[in-house]
Parts: structure tokens; C-alpha cells; sequence
């Protein structure tokens, strides 16, 4: 699993639509899109550090979701 399906499964776990997302992680809808499917292939530590934080997760659940997200 890809951080971004990770990122994608945590969302939809937890109820919020990519808007809301973008709107907690000052991170555009656009780009969330773009990264959920795997369309951005370098993504910054500051850019998953925002999405970890809005999802209220760790980093760790995004850099490694085989082991963190089931």
C-alpha cells in the first residue's frame, strides 16, 4: 500500500471528504487528489507531516502503511 491509499483509507475511516482535508491541512484538494492516486511521486516531509497532523496520526502511519494501517 502506497502512502497515498494510506492517506485515502485513513480519510475515508475517519469520515472526511478530500475537502475537508485540504481545508485541515492547507494543502490544495488538487494536490490531495493527485497524491491519494499516486500521480505526485516526490512528496515533501513538510507536505505528509500537514496530512499526518489534520488526520490526527502519526507520520509513521503514512510512510509505512503495510505495517501501520490495516
Amino acid at each position: 500500500m502506497s502512502y497515498g491509499e494510506a492517506i485515502r483509507e485513513i480519510r475515508n475511516r475517519q469520515g472526511l471528504s478530500l475537502a475537508k482535508l485540504a481545508e485541515k491541512s492547507f494543502i490544495s484538494k488538487d494536490y490531495l487528489f493527485r497524491i491519494e492516486r499516486g500521480k505526485v511521486s516526490n512528496i515533501g516531509v513538510q507536505t505528509l507531516q500537514k496530512i499526518a497532523k489534520a488526520l490526527k496520526v502519526s507520520i509513521l502511519n503514512l510512510l509505512e502503511p503495510e505495517q501501520k494501517v490495516a
